[in-house]
């Protein structure tokens, strides 16, 4: 059993088998044994016929071309594989942890040891995060929160050969041409002495080191900050830490702003006026009522700037007036939970406290479920930003223009009920 199959079979023991099953159509095909043999022999054709003239042709070596991928296998237990002659459907379940319930993304405990961490490392780094901050303009709690959540702060271990993954899935995955030019990206960074082919370990996504770039991030905004002539993410703190600050300062960061504010938004404001596309001056948002959860003012350098609403999980979660810095962050990784708890993570660690509002509970709906949802809004034409089962600010919009359709409460969450009408 495949590691990817093992997570659907304990999804189901813990939740029981009717939440894996769609709400509506049928239940999921279990695919064919693929033949192993067959994969394997076009794998390789693949890498020599494909690979290998491209890889040459940016400067690899034919002796770190076989070192890195001579013996490499495919790997069918990573996620998003399409097998030759199936299709690719969207998956029934989402295991990836950004796409998990809020309460549970942003736990206490998921938060705290974070937190803790954290400020240790404030005061330890200080002198370094300041030289840093010089340089890129970014905080340290947001780099040091980055830090704590892609890698425990270096030392969760990195499990996967990085070239069997990115290969497999240059080979395999649903987005074969985005994961060829990765495994490019790694063939040049042990190409240009970055990283020796042994020690390329990666994620199952083929992300790379303590600040987890994927190797085409890598290339472009990884540094040398310690001044040693290597862009070490795996080993230097001072080059990890850089690299995470100069990546936010090439995407945008905002010197001087925070990320955003937890705040109370009363039902008189539509959630449907959330999104990175819907920005206005916070004080927009301060006249038609919407109020910072501390009862303090806005910071004077704020009030007048651009500010987004970010309802994270409609009108049953907290609410945010987030800043362009929110979204900045979400260029790390594509998430309003995980840019949501970089943030929250930093505001804590320089003494804030727990968000104030709840997650309260909805329906269970998996990512299946929500994908029908989203291919039945579009047939009505609505833009969910693709019907890929993940519930999205587009999503989250659209869904309350659905509930004002039919006369529902606007919660711009996906519920059963919903769900049924559609």
């Amino acid at each position: 059993m495949t590691a990817y199959r093992f997570a659907f079979v304990l999804f189901a023991a813990l939740f029981g088998s009717a939440a894996t099953l769609p709400l509506s159509g049928p239940a999921p095909a279990i695919a064919a044994q693929p033949d192993v043999k067959s994969l394997e022999a076009g794998f390789h054709r693949f890498l020599e016929e494909d690979v290998w003239p491209a890889a040459k042709a940016r400067g690899v070596s034919r002796g770190i071309f076989d070192d890195a991928l001579g013996r490499a296998k495919v790997n069918l237990d990573l996620p998003d594989l399409v097998l030759p002659g199936s299709n690719a459907p969207v998956s029934e379940i989402n295991f990836q942890a950004e796409f998990k319930n809020g309460a549970d993304y942003l736990s206490e405990s998921a938060v705290a040891g974070i937190v803790a961490t954290g400020r240790k490392l404030l005061s330890r780094h200080a002198a370094l995060l300041k030289r840093i901050e010089a340089r890129y303009g970014v905080p340290g709690p947001i780099i040091l929160a980055i830090w704590g959540r892609e890698s425990a702060f270096g030392a969760a271990k990195i499990p996967h050969d990085a070239f069997a993954v990115l290969g497999t899935k240059a080979y395999l995955s649903r987005r074969k041409a985005m994961f060829r030019e990765e495994l490019l990206a790694a063939l040049q960074i042990a190409a240009q002495g970055h990283r020796s082919v042994d020690a390329m370990r990666s994620s199952w996504a083929g992300a790379l080191g303590q600040p987890q770039f994927m190797p085409s991030k890598f290339l472009k905004y990884a540094v040398d900050f310690d001044g040693d002539g290597k862009r070490d993410i795996w080993d230097s703190v001072p080059d990890t830490l850089a690299s995470i600050a100069h990546y936010l300062q090439a995407h945008g960061w905002q010197t001087g702003r925070d990320w955003g504010f937890e705040a109370l938004v009363p039902e008189s404001v539509s959630c449907k006026a959330e999104g990175p596309d819907q920005g206005r001056p916070i004080a927009d948002f301060v006249a038609a009522g919407v109020r910072r959860v501390s009862g303090r003012a806005f910071p004077p350098n704020e009030i007048e700037a651009i500010g987004h609403l970010m309802m994270p999980a409609g009108r049953l979660g907290p609410a945010f007036i987030a800043t362009p810095n929110f979204y900045v962050i979400k260029t790390y990784n594509n998430s309003d939970l995980y840019a949501l708890f970089v943030g929250h993570a930093a505001d804590r660690m320089i003494g804030a406290g727990p968000l104030q509002a709840g997650w309260k509970s909805g329906d269970r709906l998996i990512r299946g479920n929500v994908a029908r949802m989203q291919r039945a809004m579009e047939a009505k034409g609505m833009d969910v930003g693709g019907a890929d089962g993940l519930v999205g600010f587009k999503t989250r919009r659209s869904i309350g223009e659905m509930e004002d359709r039919l006369g529902l409460r606007e919660t711009c969450w996906p519920s059963k009920d919903l769900a049924g009408r559609l």
